[in-house]
């Protein structure tokens, strides 16, 4: 059966975050160093992208690299970089195929000069697109992005630019890297683990959150599908009753 028929096309998550792990297990589950595994979890990013602007999904935010990310070994490091770089210049005829526009989050600046070239090349590039908007969170930590704000915001205070008395959700979100997206629905992360690791902490408040064992590498269409329709089995009550929602 193909589980793509048993998608309801009315209910879409708007917004899906995918924390991908287990690169590094994959690679070394087949004898080869972590590098070849997040060479290999491209294909599922590239598979994902296209499958999800295809299914009409609006967002689709990937975490790439986190602010944690930096103490992995050098040569790593130096690896997943390399990645990036050839994997903005290699999919930009893809982000333009499937009209996708290109969106990043976090501390971009510590990015290798060559990184941040690259990237701001292909945002500028895809900046009309309207099918999809892929967003990477690269160099990114929740809690680094709510401290910023809280900086800001309190900077404004000070100088009269807000007033205290103002301060709701709203301006709260005017204030973090993800400004102008919409709240994610559903959180998916592969490789087992279940946990957020410092992702988006403030905009999954009500996301659904879905966790299987595939591990990237290995993750498909049919994965996604069943994540999504998991999703559409569930009831989003948002603090309501189930009566309030009918």
């Amino acid at each position: 059966m193909n589980l793509l028929d048993s998608i309801d096309q009315s209910n879409l998550p708007k917004h899906l975050a995918i924390i991908m792990d287990g690169n590094g297990r994959w690679a070394k589950q087949q004898g080869f160093l972590r590098a070849f595994g997040h060479e290999n979890g491209t294909k599922s990013v590239k598979k994902t992208i296209t499958t999800c602007a295809k299914l009409g999904i609006e967002y689709l935010t990937l975490y790439a690299f986190s602010t944690e990310n930096w103490n992995r070994p050098k040569l790593e490091v130096e690896a997943l970089m390399k990645i990036l770089i050839n994997s903005l210049k290699k999919e930009l005829v893809t982000l333009q195929e499937n009209n996708i526009r290109l969106n990043a989050i976090g501390n971009l600046e510590k990015l290798p000069k060559s990184a941040q070239k690259e990237l701001l090349d292909v945002i500028e590039k895809t900046k009309n697109n309207t099918r999809l908007t892929l967003t990477l969170a690269l160099s990114y930590g929740s809690r680094e992005e709510l401290v910023n704000a809280v900086r800001v915001i309190s900077d404004k205070v000070k100088n009269n630019i807000i007033s205290i008395d103002t301060i709701d959700d709203s301006i709260i979100n005017e204030h973090l890297y993800t400004q102008n997206l919409p709240d994610v629905d559903l959180l998916i992360r592969t490789s087992g683990e279940h946990r957020i690791s410092n992702f988006l902490l403030w905009q999954i408040a009500y996301a659904e959150l879905y966790f299987t064992n595939v591990l990237w590498p290995d993750f498909k269409d049919q994965d996604l599908y069943e994540a999504i329709i998991s999703y559409q089995k569930r009831e989003r009550r948002f603090g309501k009753t189930s009566e309030q929602i009918k």
